[in-house]
């Protein structure tokens, strides 16, 4: 029996534990620094009374015997005792809350005789004294060692956009307990409008477990994993370690005050990490200047230029404003419009890699090059000069900052182009007329061979060659929508060159083109069919010789009036007709003649028959 009521003791007493005061503490002991702040949370659970429970905090030291010292409370204002009554008034010291019954122990700035064992207790709102009321955690305060040093500081000077930047901290710390050390470099924003708001960035770190991590902000995440930031981590003199932040290419958003931070961590026995120590470096303030207010391109001479025909053009792209040459790559392009405006075209470039390629065979024709003579000096030379060169010029830049070999798909920074350079081509008068002739005796036939004769005249100082072309026009269009379309503008189908080059565009007939005098020039058709019948034109291109030997077109060019070609049937063909109408109706009556007497014969023969039955 007796038995029975012990147990029934001990479950009542296990119940009444259950619902006994706590309060709690974190597991000790706990290092931290001194100079730098202690936060000890302390939190009470299943009591009665009031949601908002108050507490006590006392400081029992190493060197005191087991006395105790009241360092704070939340409801007495006077619960300090002398060695912490000024601390606690001037807000060093104080008590800050969580919750109603969670609240911790703020020391700013740690002194090394606030070592020993702290011990949070709560008063009893309890309607009895069961459980625990108080906790200890015991706090052991080691010196300040963390050191942190720089390399050099910015001197504030602009940079240009694309320029690179090197920053190196060195951080260090001596401690006999096991601690870690992480280390970001960030900047300050020094303009007006963000310095209102959140103006820190984090640009790039080593975490406490050695992690390189890029800031969440200002894109520098993509950055780093594009290679434009890094951070190194290397061993330095002593037990320093060195740690170097690199950014290959600086944009205007980078301007600003950077500083490098180095934090101490401490891993407490709850196995959490906790920040015991940091130090900040500031590091000096860069402004960047963007490419757009800096980059200049100019081409040379200025104006306008004015040449002969075979004469040699030199342009000159001269670039500036761009900083180190050996920084950011250029892609330098020579453009080149009509005299009276129209699509510009690509003559020439000097590739990101160095290669030159041609864009217009109009200037390679003439030979030419394209050159880098320096930094930031680029030619266009055209050795001999034609009328198809003349025209508006002017080199427009393309600028990488910050890369030296930009994929093909990479967009430029920036790209800006020169003022137009104007090249006009001083020429000769050049006068041409064209006539077609279209001989018709004998009567031209289907079969035939048909000649067409194509008459220049030029008129010119210097020597000169003719370029003719042949023209195919349908017959006259009968609708008036069909008078702009590209079938009424003629088919191309012979072309003889200025140097005696052929070229026929048949379409299916015998074709060949000559030249049989100076000055007049034959088509023939071989065996003429219908598809030839037409209007046929001729036109004329006047071609010139330059002092350096080479043919050029002037431009000057003459078109004949169209000659109609008709086609008549042959005298085989006429004979034809008639003769088969002749057989066809001799047939026919034939067939006719035979059917009426068979006819005829048939029934006579059937009278006789019936009568001689009868």
């Amino acid at each position: 029996m007796a038995s029975r009521w012990i147990t029934f003791i001990a479950l009542l007493w296990e119940f009444q534990c259950y619902v006994c005061r706590e309060v709690t503490l974190p597991a000790g002991p706990l290092y931290r620094v001194a100079g730098f702040s202690l936060s000890l949370p302390c939190s009470v659970s299943a009591y009665e009374g009031p949601r908002t429970q108050d507490f006590e905090w006392y400081l029992y030291r190493d060197d005191a015997e087991g006395r105790q010292i009241a360092v704070v409370s939340t409801r007495d204002t006077g619960f300090p005792y002398a060695p912490f009554q000024p601390r606690v008034r001037g807000g060093e010291v104080r008590v800050e809350r969580d919750s109603g019954d969670k609240a911790r122990l703020i020391i700013q700035r740690l002194r090394p005789d606030d070592q020993g064992r702290y011990e949070c207790y709560t008063p009893s709102t309890d309607s009895r004294f069961l459980g625990n009321y108080s906790s200890s955690v015991v706090v052991k305060v080691i010196p300040d060692t963390l050191l942190i040093t720089h390399s050099r500081i910015l001197s504030g000077q602009p940079v240009i956009e694309g320029t690179e930047l090197q920053l190196t901290c060195a951080a260090s710390v001596q401690s006999d307990q096991h601690t870690h050390v992480s280390v970001t470099f960030g900047v300050r924003s020094i303009r007006g409008a963000e310095s209102l708001g959140h103006n820190l960035r984090e640009i790039i770190g080593i975490d406490r477990e050695l992690r390189v991590t890029p800031g969440h902000s200002g894109g520098y995440g993509k950055r780093y994993r594009e290679g434009e930031i890094a951070l190194e981590k290397r061993k330095g003199d002593g037990s320093r370690d060195l740690y170097v932040l690199k950014m290959s290419a600086l944009a205007p958003e980078d301007s600003g005050s950077y500083f490098c931070e180095a934090v101490q961590w401490i891993r407490d026995p709850d196995g959490k990490w906790e920040r015991i120590a940091q130090r900040t470096m500031e590091l000096g303030n860069l402004t960047v200047q963007p490419l757009v207010d800096t980059l200049s391109v100019r081409s040379a001479p200025d104006g306008q230029v004015s040449l002969r025909p075979g004469s040699p053009l030199s342009l000159t792209c001269q670039v500036s404003g761009v900083g180190l040459w050996n920084r950011s790559a250029l892609l330098v392009q020579w453009m080149r419009r009509g005299p009276a405006g129209g699509v510009e075209v690509e003559v020439a470039r000097f590739g990101t890699d160095g290669v030159v390629t041609w864009g217009d065979d109009a200037s390679r024709a003439g030979g030419g090059s394209m050159e880098k003579e320096a930094d930031g000096r680029f030619s266009l030379r055209l050795f001999s000069i034609h009328p198809a060169d003349a025209g508006l010029y002017r080199c427009a830049v393309s600028v990488y900052a910050g890369r030296k070999t930009p994929g093909p798909t990479s967009p430029a920074t920036l790209t800006q182009r020169s003022d137009w350079v104007t090249v006009i081509l001083k020429t000769e008068d050049v006068r041409v007329s064209a006539s077609i002739d279209l001989p018709r005796r004998p009567l031209l036939r289907r079969g035939s061979t048909v000649t067409l004769l194509c008459n220049v005249s030029v008129e010119t100082t210097g020597s000169s060659q003719v370029a003719v072309q042949w023209l195919q026009k349908p017959e006259e269009p009968t609708r008036k929508d069909a008078m702009f379309s590209e079938e009424s503008k003629g088919r191309l189908i012979a072309v003889l060159t200025y140097d005696g080059l052929a070229r026929i565009y048949s379409n299916g007939s015998d074709l060949s083109v000559d030249r049989v005098s100076a000055a007049s020039y034959r088509l023939r058709i071989f065996s003429a069919r219908d598809e030839d019948q037409g209007h046929y034109q001729c036109q004329a291109e006047v071609w010139s010789q330059d002092p350096r030997g080479g043919w050029y077109n002037t431009g000057a060019r003459a078109e004949s009036v169209t000659a109609h070609l008709y086609l008549y049937a042959r005298v085989a063909d006429l004979l034809l007709i008639p003769l088969v109408v002749g057989v066809s109706s001799a047939l026919f009556v034939g067939v006719l003649i035979i059917a009426t007497v068979t006819c005829c014969f048939m029934k006579r023969l059937a009278r006789q028959r019936s009568r001689i039955r009868k």
